[in-house]
């Protein structure tokens, strides 16, 4: 749109706002009609570590709302001489997991528990042997569980438990709901249903008798909703949650809250079945939209849901790119030491294209990246490790390429489990972080692991926030029928360009001969944390 079609898009309400709270930063971003974002604002937040639990105040969320949407507002009276007063449709969306519980007064019981928390370890597994379903730590109804079985006072007045993003919606709309995807990272959802699994919520429910609580599960969590449905609407308090000028109008419709998974599949065009979506930063995770149910429980593998309800299985690794950064850091002191002049980005993009001219296996080469434990390798701690024998072939090339690899291996390991045990089959991985921001290098590797197509697209870095307002939006203008999949790929993303790079063989043979000597290693990995305390 032009300047004065996007001023009177503002002015008359033709536009979506998104807001997502993340770890680090909460950011609103406005979309006009075509998608395209109009204005942006943010703020800077960090988790705290208060007794014993890792943690946000609440007062922090409203002030950091209100100041990220007050910077997008003057954003956009500065580039356009328009107030924001109307807004065609609203989503949040946030952080999933963790715990937040409330009394009938509407009053927060104990601080926040953030996903980040790893204290849930005894219900975690009870609740993963109960459902035969992999409930992971961070999970909500572990949270909630691990509660029970300390037997903490509060347990018995909750009567609501949420997310964060249910928790703002509910605030700014009174609407206790919550989006598929994010509810399926509270507790079992069934993709038959959209709904909690009624069997699992049962087993629960049973687990309650004995505790006297005068509650069940379906008491207490919020409602489930798909992308799509309507949510509620800005009430007058809401409005001045959100824009305490006064000039936000109430009664803007509202898109069911979401988690940042599921933003970032949205964000990525990667919602429909055999897509999948790989973020590679510090941490590492891809999730794969299913087909179908996986057959059995796999402890190594997450279960989500796309915003309307598909089934997606996760693989996550806590580290990805730590090691390769502090790698670089070195030749970082080397090129400033000799006096050399050169940037920090282009270092990465000399030091990563390096990686490509190396030996299609390395070397022969050998490099664990664990900053910290990875469940996948059923391993409490990491410790960064490079072995080699005397006969492999050490060079620079090979050795950017066994850290390149070595930053994949582990995301490898639980997708072998998908592609191999389950016959997963995806068509192609839509790739966004860190890793790939050297042109053509992450995608390349990243091709090699998972012997797919792998696609970046020059919209992927507009992040959950712009998910979020794509998902509004979708509420809004989606077509009679029309699923989530269709309108993305027909109205969003249409005319995205994206780059793609098809597996090489002789990629995937060096890559697949990488991990065999990979996986032998491992115990040497663990003499590393057992020697090293």
């Amino acid at each position: 749109m032009n300047r004065n079609d996007t001023q009177e898009a503002i002015t008359r309400g033709k536009t979506a706002l998104g807001i997502e709270f993340g770890s680090t930063r909460i950011k609103a971003v406005l979309i006009g009609e075509d998608h395209v974002p109009i204005a942006s604002g943010s703020y800077d937040w960090e988790n705290r570590y208060e007794n014993g639990i890792w943690t946000y105040s609440l007062e922090n969320v409203w002030t950091g709302l209100q100041e990220s949407y007050r910077k997008l507002s003057k954003e956009i009276f500065d580039n356009y001489n328009t107030s924001l007063g109307n807004i065609g449709v609203i989503g949040f969306s946030a952080m999933m997991h963790g715990y937040l519980a409330f009394d009938k007064g509407g009053n927060l019981l104990v601080p926040f528990r953030t996903w980040r928390n790893t204290t849930t370890g005894q219900a975690a597994a009870a609740l993963t042997e109960l459902f035969q379903f992999n409930v992971p730590l961070r999970w909500s109804v572990a949270h909630l569980y691990q509660a029970i079985l300390n037997k903490e006072p509060h347990i018995k007045d909750i009567s609501y438990q949420t997310t964060l993003a249910g928790y703002v919606h509910w605030k700014l709309t009174g609407e206790k709901v919550l989006g598929v995807g994010d509810a399926s990272g509270m507790f079992p959802i069934d993709s038959r249903t959209n709904d909690y699994d009624a069997t699992r919520i049962e087993l629960f429910n049973q687990r309650l008798k004995m505790e006297n609580l005068g509650w069940k599960l379906p008491d207490i969590f919020p409602k489930v909703l798909v992308a799509g449905d309507a949510a509620g609407a800005l009430t007058e308090e809401g409005a001045r949650l959100l824009d305490p000028t006064g000039q936000l109008q109430r009664g803007i419709p509202l898109c069911p809250p979401e988690g940042d998974a599921g933003t970032g599949m949205v964000a990525t065009n990667s919602v429909a079945e055999r897509t999948g979506n790989v973020s590679a930063g510090t941490s590492v995770f891809a999730m794969i939209v299913l087909e179908k149910e996986l057959s059995k429980l796999h402890p190594e593998i997450d279960m989500v849901t796309t915003p309307s309800g598909k089934p997606v299985a996760m693989a996550h690794t806590n580290t990805c790119t730590s090691d390769l950064d502090a790698w670089i850091g070195l030749f970082r002191e080397f090129v400033d030491a000799v006096g050399v002049e050169i940037s920090q980005s282009k270092l990465f993009e000399i030091l990563y294209q390096k990686g490509l001219s190396g030996d299609a296996d390395a070397g022969g080469l050998l490099a664990y990246n664990y900053f910290a434990g990875e469940p996948i390798t059923h391993l409490d701690e990491g410790r960064p490790l490079f072995v080699r024998r005397p006969e492999s072939r050490f060079s620079l090339s090979n050795f950017m390429r066994v850290h390149l690899f070595s930053a994949l291996a582990t995301l490898k390991i639980g997708m072998d489990i998908l592609f191999e045990e389950e016959q997963v089959k995806i068509d192609k991985v839509l790739g966004h972080g860190g890793l790939f921001k050297t042109v053509g290098v992450g995608q390349k590797m990243m091709a090699a692991a998972m012997n797919v197509p792998v696609s970046v697209m020059e919209t992927a870095g507009e992040g959950g926030a712009w998910g979020i307002a794509l998902l509004a939006s979708y509420l809004l203008h989606k077509k009679k029928n029309e699923p989530l999949e269709a309108y993305l790929f027909n109205q969003v993303f249409v005319g995205d360009k994206s780059t793609t790079i098809s597996p090489d063989k002789a990629d995937v043979d060096g890559f697949t001969s990488f991990m065999e000597r990979y996986k032998e290693g491992l115990p040497i990995e663990r003499a590393a944390v057992d020697a090293l305390k």
